[in-house]
């Protein structure tokens, strides 16, 4: 008896109370009669069976008709009777039931009924896990897409294999219970073993592969089993397959143009996987029929011409000119080549009859590095929105299988997608599974079964496809649509393709991929069996194919007579984040002129009031930031400043302005060095907290703060790309020291420091980078300021010449602007600058760390009044720029160094003989003001002194800079630490040997005569 062992899902039902009770450690759950109206209760087994007149009445009820009980309970009775031996079977006595041999044969039967239920039920799940390791995924039928040939032993492939489930040949013609895990039935409850596993195989192991049974949500999990189980559910009119056919014309038709006009080009063209542009306009239909009428795309280079064709709809004759070898560049910077422009255009989708903008995101060779910049694109264009739940902005970002699995910034933008100030509410992912990874094979160039598994780390479902088969990648589509619409979560379509040539179309892939590409080569096109299908099914004539292939040939043709007549590349023409209001209708900023940066005292005194309170009645705040608050209201009480009060004017006076402000980073919210505070946390209850900063004025611009994940190269390009959405947002990024930039590199080389070069790409993103040597060792001292400069593009041996404000003209006219402020109220000046500039460039700022606190690092209110601004170069105001031909020494500096000079030529009383001039903005280089002084004190010395070692910092910038001043007629000597190829030392002692090393010779008079 103990035995015993039913699941709920085999004797499932509805509305009858049922009996349980438990023996031996198990639980036997039997339906009442329905005329008892028992209820559930827990009995002892031998009491149950020893009720004879229960079972009896059970069983009679049960012969008058076999409705009159519970369909758990006819399965019973059928069993029995069907099971029992001959003569038996028509046995009419209840009472056999409960005696002798009947009883125990019938009980066996019952129980090995319940065992074949338990295997059908987990040979199904079988299928849900595991399927998709045999689907046909691989068009070329030479490679499992999971690099693994092996079959997995519980999933039904020979009729020997039931046996690992105590079933055999003679049961596939059994009918079993489906569980309510399963659509494969339909409206049917029950199916025989051998329709079960086809309709598995169907669902599973045919052309498409799912992974989802990984994901922690029963809703989700049931959700896809139905889109992908129920029978008949991947169906397609005739309509959307000639609709299907038409676009994949359009696909193949493009790239056999462009091979044919310019066979020696390269374009990364997508033969192989022509479908991917039926697959991307079947995501945004879906997508727009759901109120989607944004659509933000990133991509690789390969199929980017085809997208910007097919997908976007850029102009034909705008693509083709770039082929054109005479065509003359505008002198909008230097450009880039076809395959990894962008794009920004707006119209109608034609199968939803809806407006629609498509944004493909200019990008360079670097794949993956686009990702994170077009999820803060996306992100912003829902916050300026109001889309906070992404019904009307959605991204999509497509990839190369050997870039998804091998670069980080995959996972680190992966794993943005669920935090609340970095999620777009779902992105789908579209990977072009070449099978190859240049001429890298898989096997060797990943450790995972597939290269979507960092996927899983999200729980993002994840939908193999045979790129040879159109309808199954269409439906997938369709379903991850809906998917994302329905859920708002990732998800991830992995095309199994093919590079019908190799990296590139001047490549030879048959070096090293002979087998491969020997089968490529009698690979029949797509395009060829779609069509082919479609005749036979008499959903298209094949006039009528051959008539819509004609008609895109012709397209294709005018616009390529028509592409002669462009003589001049204008990339503007490839903006893929226009600002319309923000510049004029050629793209030239409206003014050359600066508003002033300076504010009113009421407004200084009304920041500085919010900065040192607590707007929320009833807050408890924790006694050390209270102090730090009474410290803040102490300064404005005495009209002075440090630095996290000069920082909160900025941005409360941007906000007041109506200027959105974005600080992220990791834990930008206290700050790094605990100066910031700009979210207070109750103490008392658990994630109360309070943003001040958002309490300032009552139709104020909102400010968000936001502790960012342990990433660097992830969030700078989502900052940036957040920054390319709207010109009036003030978007910072902080690292939390200043060397940690460089693991973000990749984003500052390839788009902060030539994105506007390349792409004419305006971006006022700004970078804070803590910086300064206090002996912290090398990993937590230098944001290696020399990187920046040597990417800056002003000339070094020429002083350039404008008409306007020089200020404004060369701020124009670099690529970025470099700055090191020693003073509260220059940052705040230069945060001002930033966004009141009638153009956008990237700033660099390298802030402190020792001065957050420093008490000379202060300033007053006086110097934010009306009619002050951002000082490039700040002078000596001390007794040597008095009497400046007594001057002997002139030591020009920049940042925290300054504080340490004054400090030691006060101790050697030598205020008269050495001015100390601090340079701000370091780039573009101030040359007229630097003139200025070095004219003011004709008689004496120059030095450059700083506290990076001679390797790095400033020095090789300023040097040439300083000789094109002075017309090489006197030289600019060095001061600071020697050569090294760390950029500090680890060693305490070792640090302040070195400063007070420089220190003597900054100011020994003799150290530089001869």
């Amino acid at each position: 008896m103990s035995q015993f062992r039913v699941l709920a899902g085999v004797l499932k039902g509805g509305g009858s109370p049922f009996l349980r009770w438990r023996a031996g450690g198990l639980t036997w759950r039997c339906w009442a009669h329905p005329k008892r109206g028992c209820s559930s209760r827990t009995d002892p087994l031998p009491a149950v069976v020893s009720n004879s007149s229960y079972v009896e009445e059970m069983y009679l009820a049960w012969l008058d008709d076999h409705k009159n009980v519970h369909e758990s309970w006819d399965s019973f009775f059928r069993n029995i009777q069907a099971s029992g031996p001959s003569g038996e079977a028509d046995e009419r006595r209840p009472s056999a039931l409960l005696q002798g041999r009947v009883l125990s044969h019938s009980l066996d039967v019952a129980e090995k009924v319940v065992e074949d239920h338990l295997a059908v039920h987990t040979l199904i799940r079988a299928y849900q896990i595991r399927g998709h390791h045999v689907a046909q995924l691989d068009p070329l039928g030479i490679l499992d897409a999971d690099l693994d040939s092996f079959v997995p032993s519980d999933l039904i492939t020979t009729i020997d294999k039931l046996g690992l489930y105590g079933l055999d040949e003679s049961d596939l013609d059994r009918s079993f219970q489906l569980p309510h895990t399963t659509f494969i039935g339909g409206q049917e409850t029950t199916l025989p073993l051998r329709e079960i596993i086809r309709r598995l195989e169907a669902s599973y192991c045919s052309h498409i592969g799912v992974e989802f049974m990984f994901i922690n949500n029963v809703n989700q999990c049931q959700w896809i089993r139905q889109k992908f189980e129920t029978p008949g559910i991947m169906q397609f009119t005739s309509a959307e397959k000639r609709t299907l056919l038409a676009r994949l014309i359009r696909s193949t038709r493009f790239e056999d143009f462009l091979a044919r006009k310019w066979s020696s080009e390269k374009r990364f063209g997508l033969e192989g996987c022509e479908v991917l542009i039926p697959a991307l306009k079947t995501i945004i239909d879906k997508s727009s029929a759901a109120g989607i009428d944004s659509v933000i795309m990133g991509m690789p280079h390969r199929g980017r011409l085809n997208v910007l064709a097919n997908v976007i709809r850029k102009d034909l004759d705008q693509i083709f000119c770039q082929f054109d070898p005479k065509l003359e560049a505008a002198d909008e910077g230097s450009g880039d080549v076809k395959y990894h422009l962008g794009m920004y255009h707006e119209r109608i989708n034609r199968e939803t009859d809806k407006n629609i903008t498509l944004s493909l995101v200019a990008n360079p060779s670097h794949l993956e590095a686009v990702d994170p910049v077009v999820q803060g694109k996306t992100k912003a264009e829902q916050f300026y929105r109001g889309d906070t739940q992404g019904k009307k902005v959605m991204s999509i970002l497509m990839h190369g299988d050997a870039a998804f699995a091998g670069q980080g910034v995959v996972y680190e933008t992966f794993h943005l997608s669920e935090l609340p100030s970095y999620t777009t509410n779902g992105t789908i992912h579209v990977v072009v599974n070449n099978q190859i990874g240049f001429t890298t094979d898989p096997r060797v160039a990943r450790s995972s079964p597939y290269p979507t598994d960092v996927a899983r780390v999200v729980n993002a479902p994840i939908f193999h496809v045979n790129a040879d088969d159109p309808e199954a990648v269409m439906y997938v589509c369709r379903v991850a649509a809906e998917w994302r619409a329905t859920f708002n979560k990732d998800v991830v379509i992995d095309l199994v393709c093919y590079r019908r040539f190799g990296h590139n179309e001047m490549d030879e892939p048959m070096f090293t991929q002979p087998l491969m590409y020997k089968q490529i080569h009698r690979q029949e096109h797509v395009l060829k069996k779609y069509s082919e299908k479609l005749i036979a099914e008499g959903v298209v004539t094949l006039q009528e194919f051959e008539e819509e292939v004609a008609k895109y040939d012709k397209i294709c043709e005018e616009a390529y007579t028509s592409s002669k007549d462009e003589k001049i590349l204008h990339i503007r023409h490839w903006l893929d984040s226009p600002w319309p209001d923000f510049f004029t209708a050629q793209g030239e900023p409206k003014s050359m002129s600066c508003l002033p940066t300076g504010l009113d005292e009421e407004v200084l005194q009304h920041i500085g009031q919010i900065a040192s309170s607590v707007p929320l009645e009833g807050f408890n705040i924790h006694p050390g930031v209270s102090r730090i608050l009474r410290g803040r209201a102490d300064l404005v009480k005495s009209r002075q400043m440090d630095w996290a009060l000069g920082e909160y004017i900025a941005f409360g006076s941007l906000l007041k302005d109506g200027i959105h402000v974005r600080l992220s980073g990791q834990d930008v919210e206290r700050g790094t060095f605990s100066h910031r505070h700009h979210v207070l946390h109750d103490q008392e209850v658990d994630k109360r907290i309070c943003v001040p900063m958002n309490h300032l004025w009552e139709n104020q611009a909102s400010y968000t703060v936001c502790n960012s994940s342990l990433s660097e190269y992830g969030v700078v390009g989502f900052e940036l790309g957040f920054a390319m959405a709207n010109p009036n947002a003030l978007i910072l990024w902080e690292a939390q020291f200043g060397d940690f930039h460089n693991t973000a590199q990749c984003i500052i080389d390839q788009f902060i420091s030539s994105g506007q070069a390349k792409w004419v790409r305006n971006n006022g993103i700004v970078l804070l980078l803590p910086h300064g040597m206090e002996g912290m060792g090398p990993e937590h001292s230098s944001a290696r300021p020399e990187r920046f400069l040597q990417m800056t593009k002003d000339d070094p041996d020429h002083i350039p010449e404008f008409t306007g404000d020089f200020d404004v003209q060369q701020l124009y006219e670099c690529n970025w602007i470099v700055v090191n402020c020693s003073t509260p109220a220059n940052y705040c000046h230069v945060l001002r600058r930033q966004i009141l500039l009638p153009f956008r460039k990237p700033l660099i700022i390298f802030t402190p760390k020792s001065l957050l606190r420093h008490p000379d690092a202060r300033s007053g209110f006086d110097d934010l009044a009306k009619g002050t601004k951002f000082k490039r170069l700040i002078p000596d105001e001390g007794p040597a720029s008095q009497s400046p031909g007594q001057v002997k020494r002139v030591i020009f500096c920049a940042g925290k160094v300054y504080y340490e000079l004054a400090k030691e030529r006060k101790q050697q009383n030598l205020d008269r003989d050495v001015a100390i001039i601090r340079l701000e903005q370091i780039s573009p280089f101030p040359f007229d003001l630097v003139s200025e002084e070095v004219e003011k004190y004709g008689n004496a010395e120059l030095i450059w002194c700083q506290e990076e070692h001679k390797n790095m910092g400033y020095y090789d910038y300023v040097r040439p800079r300083f000789l094109t001043v002075v017309a090489n007629k006197k030289p600019i000597w060095y001061v600071g630490r020697d050569p090294a190829a760390a950029p500090a030392t680890g060693n305490k002692s070792t640090h302040l040997n070195e400063l007070r090393k420089f220190m003597d010779t900054a100011f020994n008079m003799s150290s530089f005569q001869d």
